[in-house]
């Protein structure tokens, strides 16, 4: 089962994924523990080639479990760097340890400002408008 606490170095999107600074620039980016439990047990990934550009907002690749595919969908802009090579190999790890060894990939952002658009890891996940809470 995955961890549901988001790790305070994350900020996360309205899409359940997270992004993570890393101290060369890049940024490390994965899937929250809401679209791990939404998964269940992944059983086949799918992700963009090294190299490629990706947009905020938009589809990055598929994660697969024997019941549902859920689109990973990119918290920031960039060009990946690398793919995980864990996942890669074992994609249960995607939704058994999301925000440690089952990150998904890691980009050159093209505008950090993009994280500022980010929900911060304690107001995530975010409430639907007029729940208190």
């Amino acid at each position: 089962m995955a961890d549901s606490a988001v790790p305070a170095d994350r900020k996360c999107s309205a899409c359940h994924s997270w992004a993570r600074p890393e101290e060369d620039g890049s940024v490390r980016i994965g899937i929250t523990h809401v679209a791990a439990a939404i998964l269940g047990d992944a059983v086949y990934l799918e992700m963009p080639a090294e190299g490629i550009e990706l947009r905020a907002g938009e589809p990055v690749g598929l994660i697969e479990s024997s019941y549902v595919v859920f689109e990973v969908v990119s918290p920031v802009s960039g060009t990946v760097l690398e793919i995980n090579p864990a996942v890669a190999d074992s994609p249960e790890l995607a939704t058994s340890d999301p925000y440690r060894a089952g990150w998904l990939l890691r980009l050159r952002m093209a505008d950090p400002a993009e994280l500022d658009a980010l929900v911060a890891a304690g107001d995530y996940p975010p409430r639907p408008e007029g729940e208190g809470g």
